[in-house]
C-alpha cells in the first residue's frame, strides 16, 4: 500500500520520542513500541481525517508493508537461530568454549579477541552483530564477561566499523546519498571523510582501551560486569530463563570443529551470494566493490543461512551427532528462540515507517537545519549533533544518511566548500551513535540478540559509553570547524583527532574512578 505523507511539523517528532522514553522508563520495549507506533498512526488519522477504524488498518497496513519489505532479514535471522540452535546441539559450542578456554586465559584476552574479531568482520552488520556473538559467547561466558559488556563489544565493532570500511554494504550506501554534481565522486568523498570520521575511530579506541584494563567499567555496565562476576554461571541470569537453545540436549561427541566449520561456511556463502546477487558473474563487467553496492543483502544473507544449514546436516547428522528428527526439531527451537527479537524488529521497523512515510519527520527536521543560518565555523559540530538526535528519534543510520547527507552537502558548496568533507564524516559518525543508542534501532536490537543479552539492558548500559566518545567528537569537530580554514584539511585532522583521543582517554581513566568512589559511599 501507498502512502500519502503528511506535515505536522513538531508532532512529527512524537512517536518516535514517546516510544523511546516509555522503553528506559518501563524497561517494556515492545510495549513502548506499539504505543509509538499507535501514537504515529493516531496523529496520521487525525491530520488526513481517518476514522478510528481507518486509523487500525493504516497501522496494519504499514506493518504488514515493512515486513514484506524485510521479508528476507527475517528469513536470514530465523535460519540464524536454527544454526546456533544446531551448533548447540550438536555440542560445538560446548567444545568450542573448551577449546578455547586452553588458549583465552583471561577476562581481557576473551574482550580483546571478541573486538579484534567484529573488526575483521566488516562487510555488513547485521551479519557482524550475530556471527561475533554465535562465535565468543561461549568463551566469554566462561570468563564471566557480561552479556551486556558483549553486546556492547559487538555493536561498536560493527556499525563503527562498517562505516569507515570501503567496501562494505554501508559504504554502498553512503556513496548512493552523496550528490553527483559536486566535483568528487562519493567514494572519493568517503574515503576522504575516514580520517575525520572521529565517532567510528574513537569507539573502536575506547573497545580496546576499555578491553585491555581490569576496572575500566563505568556506570551501569560496571554493575552488570559484578552481577556476572558474582554468578555462579551466566546461565542463572534472567536472559537465560527463557532460553530454549539453552535448554537442549547437548550431544557429547561434538568437536570445536563443529562450530568453526559451519560458522566459517557462513561466512563464505554470504559473501560469495552477496557478490552473486550484486551481479558480480553476469557479464556486465562489475568489479567487487560495485557488486556489493548493488546487492540484496537480505537475499544474500538468506542464501547464505539456508547453505550453512545444509552443511551442516551432512556434518551431524550422517556423525551420529543429532539424529534426523533431533535436526528438524532443533532448527524450530532455534526459530522460536528468535521471536522476540523478530517481534521488536519489526515494530522498530514500523515506526521508521511511522516517521519516514507518515509524518515526513525526517523533512521536518531537515527544514529546520536547512533555514537555521548557523555560523560555517559550527556546521561539522552542529550537523553531528543533529544526525544523532535524527538517527536516535528513527532508529536508523541509513535513513538519516538519506536525510542528512544531501542537504549537509549542499549548504556546504554554497557557503563553505572546504568543510563539506568534514560534515560528511560528522553525519556519517553522529547517525552511527544515534543507532548506538536507540532502543528501536535494528542494529542495537541485533546486537543484544546476537550476545543473548536482555534488550533494554544493552540500551542502557551502551549509552553512557556512546555518550563519552561523543562529548569527545562534538569537541573536536568544534576544533575542526574553527581550524580548517587556516590549518587545511590536513592540519585540521592532525589538530582535531589527537586532541579528541586525549580528551576520550582522560574520561576513560576518570569515570571509573567516579563510579568506584560512588560504590564505597
Amino acid at each position: 500500500m501507498d502512502f500519502e505523507a503528511v506535515h505536522v511539523g513538531l508532532w512529527s517528532v512524537l512517536p518516535p520520542l514517546l516510544a523511546i522514553a516509555l522503553a528506559l522508563i518501563t524497561k517494556e520495549v515492545i510495549f513502548s513500541l506499539v504505543l509509538g507506533v499507535m501514537s504515529g498512526t493516531l496523529i496520521y488519522g487525525i491530520a488526513t481525517h481517518t476514522s478510528i477504524f481507518g486509523i487500525f488498518y493504516t497501522t496494519a497496513d504499514l506493518m504488514a508493508a515493512k515486513v514484506g519489505e524485510n521479508g528476507s532479514m527475517i528469513v536470514f535471522l530465523s535460519l540464524l537461530g536454527a544454526l546456533v540452535a544446531l551448533i548447540t546441539r550438536a555440542g560445538g559450542s560446548q567444545a568450542y568454549g573448551k577449546w578455547a578456554a586452553g588458549r583465552i586465559k583471561s577476562k581481557r584476552s576473551a574482550s580483546l579477541v571478541t573486538a579484534l574479531l567484529g573488526i575483521l568482520i566488516f562487510i555488513d552488520d547485521y551479519f557482524n552483530c550475530l556471527t561475533v556473538g554465535t562465535v565468543m559467547k561461549p568463551v566469554t561466558d566462561r570468563h564471566k564477561i557480561s552479556r551486556e559488556r558483549l553486546s556492547w563489544i559487538i555493536d561498536s565493532t560493527a556499525a563503527p566499523v562498517c562505516v569507515i570500511a570501503p567496501i562494505s554494504s554501508w559504504s554502498a550506501s553512503v556513496v548512493s546519498y552523496y550528490p553527483t554534481a559536486t566535483g568528487i565522486t562519493g567514494m572519493q568523498a568517503f574515503v576522504s571523510a575516514i580520517p575525520i570520521n572521529l565517532y567510528a575511530l574513537l569507539t573502536i579506541v575506547m573497545v580496546f582501551f576499555v578491553s585491555s584494563r581490569k576496572n575500566g567499567d563505568f556506570g551501569p555496565m560496571a554493575a552488570a560486569e559484578k552481577r556476572a562476576a558474582a554468578a555462579e554461571s551466566l546461565h542463572d541470569a534472567d536472559i537465560a530463563r527463557n532460553d530454549d537453545i539453552a535448554k537442549l540436549e547437548v550431544s557429547g561427541k561434538g568437536t570445536f570443529l563443529d562450530l568453526i566449520i559451519p560458522v566459517l561456511m557462513l561466512v563464505i556463502f554470504c559473501v560469495l551470494a552477496m557478490l552473486h546477487y550484486g551481479g558480480l558473474w553476469d557479464g556486465s563487467g562489475k568489479g567487487v566493490y560495485a557488486a556489493f553496492g548493488d546487492t540484496d543483502a537480505g537475499m544474500a544473507l538468506s542464501l547464505g543461512g539456508l547453505c550453512a544449514i545444509i552443511v551442516t546436516f551432512f556434518m551431524y547428522v550422517p556423525r551420529g551427532l543429532i539424529s534426523f528428527a533431533d535436526f528438524f526439531s532443533s532448527i524450530m527451537t532455534g526459530i522460536k528462540a528468535m521471536v522476540p527479537a523478530l517481534v521488536i524488529l519489526t515494530l522498530a521497523w514500523t515506526i521508521s515507517g511511522v516517521c519516514r512515510d507518515l509524518l515526513s519527520t525526517g523533512e521536518y527536521v531537515a527544514g529546520l537545519v536547512r533555514d537555521s543560518n548557523m555560523p560555517v565555523a559550527l556546521i561539522p559540530a552542529i550537523m553531528f549533533l543533529i544526525a544523532c538526535g535524527l538517527s536516535f528519534a528513527t532508529g536508523t543510520s541509513w535513513g538519516t544518511f538519506g536525510i542528512l547527507i544531501p542537504i549537509t552537502i549542499a549548504v556546504c558548496d554554497q557557503i563553505a566548500p572546504y568543510l563539506s568533507i568534514t560534515s560528511l564524516a560528522a553525519v556519517m559518525g553522529g547517525s552511527v551513535f544515534g543507532d548506538h543508542c536507540s532502543p528501536i534501532s535494528d542494529s542495537t536490537i541485533l546486537s543484544s540478540t546476537g550476545a543473548g543479552c536482555r534488550h533494554i539492558d544493552h540500551v542502557a548500559t551502551q549509552i553512557p559509553y556512546a555518550a563519552t566518545v561523543a562529548v569527545s567528537c562534538f569537541i573536536g569537530y568544534l576544533i575542526a570547524g574553527f581550524s580548517i580554514k587556516s590549518l587545511g584539511f590536513g592540519g585540521m585532522v592532525a589538530v582535531s583527532l589527537p586532541v579528541s583521543l586525549v580528551i576520550l582517554l582522560i574520561l576513560l581513566l576518570v569515570l571509573p574512578k567516579i563510579t568506584t568512589r560512588k560504590d564505597r559511599a
